[in-house]
């Protein structure tokens, strides 16, 4: 049967597609695109290749496990083939595999341990010495890398132990954990110098130095997971036995590798680690799964480019490329106008994003993107996808760097950016951006929690005219939501009910969403439960609102600047009027023990507190006359220092105020002032 001129046209196509980006990957250490895009590609290859025979050519990248070395590096021969792994991508795939070696081996038990995103190495020991140090290369060949992987400190360079072979290539992969990663970033924008997009391409570059001076200055790391050549050594039955031997030749080995008996176990591994990977430490991106018996894997053997008795179980991609489509701006509660990226619709982190932030005005600049790019997308885990810069030499002729607007896309208003702060401002109060926001976050999870009331909504009752300001919320009816679109009688009722349940909040979360800057909700429970009452927080001084632990002067002001505003005053009468809850339920009474008395001590708790919490710890010396502040001053008596204290304890010591510990604290509370 003739195969279809399509086909044949669409296989020379991904050849070409996948020569070029393996060469993007290995040589140039600049892919552009992301590892789940190119997997697709191969993917596609070997599917066409696997239906039509007669389209696979004996130099097909699909045979091929890697790239061709790059000629900055001489050339080195592997005494075995550095093969590549097969992947799954689901439990259905995971399981064909399994079905796969049932039919050559019996009962199989299995090795996992998490797939590093780094750089695969080989490295080679003559009479227990390094000899050389390589890439994978194409398989075959690699780039002689020796001088720069000497440097690396987690790298032996005389093995230790009894069993010493005299010849052994040992396998394993080059990566960067994710606070060096960060570290050399920070240095490198401090040089002026072009930032890494991540980890993996870190250490790659990292490594590949012609200056081995420059790579000894990185944060390089290194685990072994396998061996290729040897002459020497003990007899080895499975691969839980290689690595235990490979750490005992002075090999750092993962210490997360585990042994299952099934491939339901295998998959439950595989879910366990897809939720700590970002707890790890350093970047993986999949697990490896190896049958455990080297007998069976003998039988099992390779194909052209991988071995049968491996596969790597590949998670959802945490990053991918896709267009720039525009830069545009929102305005959030407090008029900050924050630029955010419109993309060409791209799955990545397990949803499809079709926009991610780009923070403020310095931050595009940094990272230099622009409409028209193409450009990487990451999403790490349920955090708020980014765009991490541009693919390099992907940019269209003719674009121009991009411009942060001068007026409001909203209102109008001039956008300002303050003096010594990054953020642009828009000035307008009134602004309907501004006013759907501070709504919004009024009825957010961590404020009122009005289920039914997000942004969308919001938008449309203030479009209608229903809402004003947060305390219109309350005059909602399902008589005025009726006759609304998309809004059915059901949905107005529950919408009416959450709105009625949220007047019994507690007031911190009502002193939360009033949107009080810099009031988050560690401040509002300290504020909430010193001033048990919203009037009363808001007729107190300023330096009274200052003494409350863990408040300090800035908040303080902006507490005292929030209430000098009549809107905001009226918002708060708008509230009472309703019935929403503005006082706070008083506390479990704290009795001191008789004449204990820590009268006239002014105390400041700061850091993490273990026997108790600070809050409590507040309770009890109030209860014994003694007064809890939020700032050090001279007329401080005691600084109570916890885990990790921070400015506080610095300003302790340089006042010469006493400063005491947790155990200190409970002997004061137990017997109280000293004579």
């Amino acid at each position: 049967m003739a195969v279809p001129a399509a086909a044949e046209e669409r296989a020379r196509e991904l050849r070409a597609l996948v020569e070029h980006h393996n060469e993007r990957y290995f040589v140039l250490d600049a892919p552009e695109i992301s590892d789940a895009e190119f997997d697709a590609l191969v993917r596609e290859l070997v599917d066409l290749e696997t239906r039509h025979p007669e389209l696979a050519t004996p130099d097909s990248p699909a045979r091929r496990p890697g790239g061709a070395p790059a000629s900055t590096f001489a050339p080195v021969r592997h005494l075995v083939p550095m093969f590549s792994l097969d992947n799954a991508r689901t439990r259905d795939e995971l399981e064909a595999w399994g079905t796969r070696l049932a039919k050559a081996i019996d009962g199989a038990r299995y090795v996992t341990e998490p797939k590093l995103d780094g750089l695969a190495i080989s490295l080679l020991y003559r009479d227990g010495r390094l000899t050389w140090a390589a890439t994978r290369g194409d398989g075959v060949t690699g780039e002689d890398v020796t001088a720069n992987v000497a440097t690396i400190r987690s790298v032996p360079r005389k093995l230790a132990g009894r069993s010493v072979p005299e010849v052994i290539e040992v396998r394993g992969e080059i990566f960067m954990s994710a606070a060096g990663f960060e570290e050399l970033n920070r240095h490198q924008a401090d040089a002026g110098q072009r930032l890494f997009a991540n980890p993996r391409n870190a250490a790659a570059g990292s490594l590949r130095q012609k200056d081995p001076s420059v790579t000894a200055g990185r944060p390089l790391d290194l685990f072994c997971y396998q061996t290729g050549e040897q002459d020497g050594g003990p007899r080895l039955r499975s691969h839980t036995e290689l690595l235990a031997w490979l750490g005992d030749l002075g090999f750092p080995v993962n210490p997360l590798v585990e042994s299952f008996d099934d491939l339901e176990a295998v998959y439950g591994f595989c879910e366990s680690m897809e939720q700590r990977r970002h707890d790890l430490g350093y970047e993986i991106d999949g697990v490896v799964v190896k049958v455990d018996d080297l007998g069976q894997r003998e039988e099992l053997g390779f194909t052209s480019r991988a071995p049968r008795w491996a596969i790597a179980y590949k998670f959802p991609p945490e990053e991918m490329t896709t267009e720039l489509r525009d830069i545009m701006v929102s305005i959030g509660r407090t008029g900050r106008a924050t630029p955010f990226a419109v993309l060409e619709p791209v799955f990545v982190g397990g949803s499809t994003v079709g926009m991610a932030t780009l923070h403020n005005e310095d931050e595009v600049a940094r990272r230099d993107v622009r409409p028209g790019d193409r450009v990487v997308v990451r999403k790490a885990g349920d955090v708020i996808p980014e765009v991490v810069g541009p693919v390099p030499g992907t940019r269209p002729d003719g674009i121009e760097p991009w411009s942060f607007p001068s007026t409001c896309p909203v209102c109008g208003s001039p956008l300002v950016r303050l003096e010594g702060e990054s953020n642009h401002y828009c000035v307008n109060v009134d602004c309907p951006a501004q006013r759907v926001q501070r709504i919004v976050h009024f009825a957010g999870r961590s404020a009122l929690d009005i289920e039914g009331l997000g942004e969308e909504r919001v938008r449309q009752f203030v479009e209608a005219g229903l809402l004003d300001d947060a305390g219109d919320v309350y005059s909602l009816t399902v008589e005025k939501l009726v006759p609304l679109e998309r809004i059915g009688a059901t949905s107005a009722a529950n919408l009416v009910a959450a709105i009625e349940a949220s007047k019994g909040q507690p007031l911190e979360r009502v002193l939360v969403g009033l949107g009080i800057k810099h009031v988050g909700p560690t401040a509002a429970v300290s504020l909430a439960r010193h001033f048990r009452d919203l009037d009363r927080l808001a007729a107190a001084p300023e330096d009274e609102v200052e003494s409350v632990a863990g408040v300090g002067p800035t908040i303080a002001e902006s507490i005292n600047r929030f209430f000098d505003v009549d809107t905001n005053r009226g918002l708060v009468a708008k509230l009472r009027d309703a019935g929403v809850n503005l006082t706070a339920a008083a506390g479990p009474e704290v009795v001191a023990p008789d004449g204990v008395s820590l009268a006239g001590a002014t105390f400041v708790l700061t850091g993490a507190m273990q026997r108790r919490t600070r809050d409590d710890a507040a309770a009890e010396i109030e209860a014994r006359g003694g007064k809890v502040t939020g700032s050090v001053s001279k007329r401080t008596t005691y600084v109570v220092a916890g885990e990790n204290p921070g400015s506080k304890l610095a300003k302790a010591l340089d006042l010469g105020v006493e400063v005491i510990d947790e155990d200190h604290l409970e002997q004061l509370l137990a017997e109280g002032l000293p004579a």
